[in-house]
C-alpha cells in the first residue's frame, strides 16, 4: 500500500515499505516503455560494473498500472543531494529550479566536473564490480556518460544525477532514472522501417547518432552536446579511467546483450522492439568503442 506520493519529477509514482526497506513504485501509464528500458538499462549497468540503483518490472495489482520498483539510496539517516542543489552551491546563480531541468546551458561539462571533483566516489556498498583503477568521483561519473551515450539516454538533466549526504561526506550516488533511454517511445512502425529501410538517412546507423544529452560544452553554446560529444568531453578530463570503462564495454558481446532483452516479458517489449534495440545497442557500442581516444 502507498504510504508517500513521490512529487519530484514528472512521472507518477509512490513509496511503500517492503518490510523494513523503503521502496519506490513509477508507474508506466503512456505506453511508452519507460518500464522495460529502465530494467534493460540497469541490467547493462551491471554487465558494465557500474554502481546503480536495481530496478525490478512490476504491477500495482491496486490500479492494475505496469512500472518498476527501486529500493531508496538514502535510507535514514542519509539524504539526496541532486546535482542542482550541487552546481548551485559552487554558482550562487545557477538556475537550480526545477523548471530549469531541461535545456539549461549553465548545465556545462566544466560545471559537473568541477563538482565532481569535490566528491568521493559512491560508498563500498555500490561499488562491488568497479574496473580496476577507477577510483574517483569524476572517473566513475565519466562510466555514466559513457552509459548515456551507449543506451541513447537524453535524460541526464541537473535532478538525474545526485550526491548522497551521510551529515559529513558527500559521495556520489549511484546512477539512476534511465527510463527516457532506448529509444523507447518509438513506435513498433517506425522501428521495422527504420530496420527496413535503404534510405541511409532513415536506417538506425544514422538514427543512432542523433541523441543529445543535457550537457553543454559552455554558457554560450545554443544546443546540448550529444551523448557521444558529452561522453568524449567528459572522458577527456579523466582519459585513464575512461579507457578502462571503453574496455569493459568491449567485452559485452551481443549474446549478452540479447539475453537482457530476452528476459524481458512479451506483453512488455514486442519481438520487433527486441529487435530493434539490440542493433541500436550495438550500433552505439561500436561508435563509442571507434572513438576510443578521447
Amino acid at each position: 500500500m502507498a504510504e508517500a506520493v513521490e512529487y519530484l519529477g514528472t512521472k507518477s509514482k509512490f513509496w511503500y515499505r517492503d518490510g523494513e526497506r523503503q521502496m519506490l513504485f513509477k508507474a508506466e501509464e503512456r505506453g511508452t516503455g519507460e518500464d522495460w528500458a529502465e530494467k534493460v538499462a540497469c541490467e547493462l549497468c551491471a554487465l558494465l560494473g557500474l554502481p546503480h540503483v536495481w530496478y525490478e518490472m512490476a504491477v500495482d495489482i491496486n490500479e492494475m498500472r505496469p512500472g518498476v520498483v527501486c529500493g531508496s539510496i538514502t535510507p535514514p539517516p542519509l539524504a539526496l543531494v541532486h546535482g542542482n542543489q550541487l552546481l548551485l552551491k559552487l554558482d550562487p546563480n545557477y538556475p537550480a529550479e526545477s523548471r530549469h531541468r531541461y535545456r539549461t546551458s549553465e548545465h556545462t561539462v566544466p560545471a559537473v566536473f568541477e563538482v565532481m571533483t569535490r566528491l568521493q566516489p559512491p560508498t563500498p556498498g555500490w561499488c562491488p564490480d568497479l574496473p580496476s583503477g577507477v577510483d574517483s568521483a569524476a572517473g566513475i561519473f565519466s562510466g555514466y556518460v559513457m552509459l548515456d551515450a551507449w543506451i541513447a539516454n537524453q535524460d541526464r538533466h541537473h535532478e538525474n544525477w545526485a550526491a548522497v549526504w551521510n551529515g559529513d561526506t558527500l559521495h556520489l550516488a549511484p546512477t539512476f532514472d534511465h527510463g527516457a533511454s532506448l529509444a523507447r517511445n518509438l513506435s513498433d512502425e517506425e522501428r521495422y522501417e527504420r530496420l527496413e529501410t535503404r534510405d541511409r538517412g532513415r536506417h538506425i546507423s544514422h538514427f543512432a547518432g542523433r541523441a543529445r544529452s543535457a550537457f553543454y560544452a559552455d554558457r554560450t553554446s545554443s544546443q546540448p552536446l550529444s551523448t557521444f560529444d558529452a561522453w568524449r568531453s567528459f572522458a577527456g578530463l579523466v582519459p585513464n579511467e575512461s579507457r578502462r570503462w571503453l574496455k569493459r564495454l568491449e567485452a559485452i558481446e551481443t549474446a549478452d546483450v540479447q539475453w537482457v532483452l530476452d528476459q524481458v516479458p512479451p506483453d512488455r517489449m514486442s519481438s520487433i522492439c527486441r529487435r530493434f534495440t539490440l542493433d541500436l545497442l550495438m550500433e552505439n557500442q561500436r561508435r563509442l568503442l571507434d572513438r576510443r581516444k578521447p
